[in-house]
């Protein structure tokens, strides 16, 4: 690893998105944790092929919602190290339009991204301001700054991450953190195959594509970098121009 090397765990690793996040991260030189809660086989797969690529990663597996769990997990990673990167990436879709909405699809989803953003940012910030240095990126939705029907548990659950992000940033801006959220279109990983057709695309994007998961990625890698050190607070739209 170079000099610049950081410790980072990138949330719900080993999803479409997630993925091209740790191997990004590793391509730049950092140790990756890649955490997975019901992916496990997929995550020990990216971390083998992040590793026989020359990067440096470790799989990590527990549920992001369960408080107890998280951090029993995280304080056994914190044994080697502080974690200076983190990357809040864990999120689900249960879609329903509100009236028909069951009371579990609404709780599920707010309890990953809103509860998860808790359980793993929290044991990991004293560590991280203990050492004057540390990125957190929360990944969002662009459902949380336009809406998208059937999607109110979704907005619901990014919108808080976006507040949650422009607040911790001034809580911790003079400690040599930063904290900053990316805001994604629609991006072509499986989780959207089928749903969306080209003329679709054509009206709802713009730029008339989908995004690539490579395309967030970088973004991160920027935020997560040297170059981005006075850039806190903020919800990037990485969109092809929705927002």
């Amino acid at each position: 690893m170079s000099a610049a090397a950081r410790r980072a765990l990138v949330t719900g690793g080993s999803g479409g998105i997630g993925g091209a996040l740790c191997r990004r991260l590793a391509r730049d030189g950092h140790h990756v944790y890649v955490h997975s809660h019901r992916g496990a086989a997929v995550a020990e797969a990216l971390v083998r092929d992040i590793v026989a690529a020359g990067g440096h990663a470790g799989a990590i597996n527990f549920d992001i919602t369960d408080t107890a769990a998280t951090r029993a997990a995280l304080e056994a990673v914190l044994e080697a190290g502080p974690i200076q990167i983190l990357v809040n990436n864990a999120g689900v879709h249960d879609d329903a339009v509100l009236p028909g909405m069951s009371p579990e699809a609404w709780h599920r989803v707010i309890d990953v991204s809103v509860n998860g953003f808790f359980n793993a940012t929290q044991p990991l910030l004293l560590p991280m301001i203990r050492t004057r240095w540390g990125r957190i990126v929360n990944v969002s939705s662009i459902a949380a700054l336009i809406g998208n029907r059937g999607q109110v548990n979704y907005a619901a659950a990014k919108g808080a991450l976006n507040s949650a992000t422009k607040a911790l940033a001034l809580e911790v801006a003079t400690r040599g953190v930063t904290v900053n959220a990316v805001a994604p279109g629609i991006v072509e990983t499986p989780m959207t195959a089928g749903l969306f057709d080209a003329r679709a695309i054509e009206r709802l994007v713009p730029m008339n594509r989908l995004g690539a998961p490579e395309e967030i990625a970088g973004v991160v890698s920027f935020l997560v970098s040297e170059d981005a050190s006075y850039v806190t607070a903020q919800v990037i739209s990485v969109s092809g121009g929705m927002a």
